[in-house]
């Protein structure tokens, strides 16, 4: 039997086609640095000290060849920290927490919890805590022996452990560190739906009895044993299907699941790095590029009693000292040099590490820096764009979370007075960002009133908005349909029609 010409290549490219799959490969990544660390490195990012980033990052066990981490200690060179992560974190909590507009419900009794527990502060440390931990929980507590209202905190990310199943939220752990003479112990509040459960552990990690540590003597609730002995209790249970604690991230970890991520990750302290060691050469090009005077030896100012250099002036202390001219016709003078410092390279390089920095964060706008004289309206519009994603990002969590906080700050009012947890509704609502100023609205609501496509009512709706009470708003309506003729007056009885 013979086979065509077709056939033989057909063949062929059958053969070439039928590959051997690749083996089984394994590959193993080395994770750096554990969540407690990589929670330091934030925090040291934003308190900003330069001598504290130095220490941390050059006890890391790996050397990643940044500026920190090789910098030499023995001075030779300037070590600048920017400040910039503290800039971002107090501006976003600043654009955040200036914004709340109104907060549900508005009772008596909400209005006293709030004053006591500085309610916009205490969210503003929550924000601040969450963009740099990455995540944690707010904790409701009661003590009447200092207010006789709920006490809420906040706990940054590496002192609570958050428990999920499927999704749900099963129960927060708070940890607290107690120091009793040479011994060091960690107490875990569990806070689960309905209970919170104490419990004790020294420092091999192994749970101890709660009155080794004095000081949960006197906050820990106790009962009476079968022999009538005093016990300290464990485990509180309170009515009410809701736990007194209300987590709070705003990203998602990738690493830790269930966990949040600090706004410092994802590459941006190798930013921050790039930056300060910018900034530290610049400052170390212009310490080197100083002013230098060359002065002959014959010309130097000397003591004529001792011959000892005298100064020159005031001013001009620095030179160094050259050899006189001993040529005839060669005249000895006093040179001075300068090096040329490149500050248009230096520049280039400041801003891009600063564009890295922020990129995805906020607009450099935002943090009043002009990078873009030449650019126009629309560019720049599109960059504020960037701090208007961050800040909703962060107010979505808020809206979500807030509301649960407020519930439970009720619910455990109600269970220090004795009542039975009731059922609230609590909304919390954050301003526009970046809206219109007041001459701009005047302008289009002005345009709106000329083309008569508003009413006066919107009008003044627009122009104000919650600035201004109902009352308030409604007389300058009258005013306004005043002034206009607007106004119709009712006809009197027995006058003409």
């Amino acid at each position: 039997m013979k086979f065509g010409l077709g056939t033989k290549v057909r063949n062929m490219v059958w053969e070439w086609l039928l590959q051997t799959p690749a083996p089984l490969q394994t590959v193993v990544i080395q994770q750096q640095m554990v969540r407690e660390i990589e929670i330091i490195r934030s925090r040291l990012w934003y308190r900003g000290d330069a001598n504290e980033l130095q220490q941390f990052f050059r006890q890391l066990p790996f050397k990643d060849g940044g500026f920190w981490a090789s910098v030499p200690v023995d001075g030779s060179v300037r070590k600048i920290h920017c400040g910039l992560p503290a800039v971002i974190i107090n501006t976003l909590v600043h654009i955040v927490k200036s914004d709340i507009d109104d907060i549900e419900p508005s009772s008596d009794i909400w209005k006293e919890i709030d004053k006591k527990i500085d309610f916009v502060n205490l969210v503003g440390k929550a924000i601040a805590d969450t963009l740099i931990d990455g995540d944690g929980a707010f904790k409701i507590s009661v003590d009447e022996s200092i207010s006789p209202y709920p006490i809420v905190e906040f706990v940054g990310g590496d002192n609570v452990e958050i428990e999920f199943s499927h999704g749900a939220l099963i129960s927060v752990t708070f940890k607290t560190i107690y120091h009793v003479k040479s011994a060091v112990y960690e107490v875990h509040e569990k806070y689960g739906e309905g209970y919170i459960e104490t419990r004790l552990y020294n420092s091999r990690g192994n749970e101890i009895a709660l009155w080794s540590v004095p000081e949960l003597v006197d906050k820990m609730p106790r009962y009476s044993d079968e022999n009538g002995n005093e016990r300290l209790a464990p485990r509180i249970d309170f009515p009410g299907d809701y736990i007194m604690a209300v987590p709070l991230k705003f990203y998602d970890s990738k690493k830790y699941p269930g966990r949040g991520v600090s706004l410092f990750d994802n590459g941006k302290s190798d930013c921050f790095d790039a930056l300060d060691e910018v900034i530290s050469q610049w400052i170390d090009a212009i310490r080197a590029g100083r002013v230098q005077k060359y002065i002959p030896s014959d010309m130097i100012p000397r003591n004529p009693d001792n011959g000892s250099v005298e100064r020159v002036n005031s001013f001009g202390t620095e030179f160094i000292v050259v050899q006189s001219s001993l040529g005839d016709e060669a005249a000895s003078e006093i040179k001075t040099v300068q090096p040329e410092i490149k500050y248009e390279a230096f520049y280039n390089s400041y801003m891009n590490c600063l564009m890295m920095c922020l990129q995805g964060i906020l607009s450099p706008a935002t943090l009043g820096i002009d990078v873009g004289k030449m650019q126009s309206a629309d560019a720049q519009r599109e960059k504020k764009d960037v701090t208007g994603n961050t800040r909703n990002t962060i107010t979505s969590a808020l809206e979500k979370e807030l509301p649960k906080l407020i519930q439970g700050v009720l619910k455990t009012y109600d269970n220090m007075r004795g009542r039975y947890p009731g059922d609230y509704a609590a909304s919390v609502s954050f301003g526009e960002y970046a809206a219109p100023d007041f001459n701009n609205r005047v302008e289009t609501v002005g345009k709106a009133s000329a083309y008569g496509v508003m009413s006066v009512e919107t009008q003044v709706e627009e122009l104000w908005g919650n600035s201004k009470d109902d009352e308030w708003k409604e007389a300058e309506v009258k005013r306004i349909k005043t002034e206009k003729g607007l106004t119709v007056s009712e006809p009197s009885p027995g006058g003409d029609i």
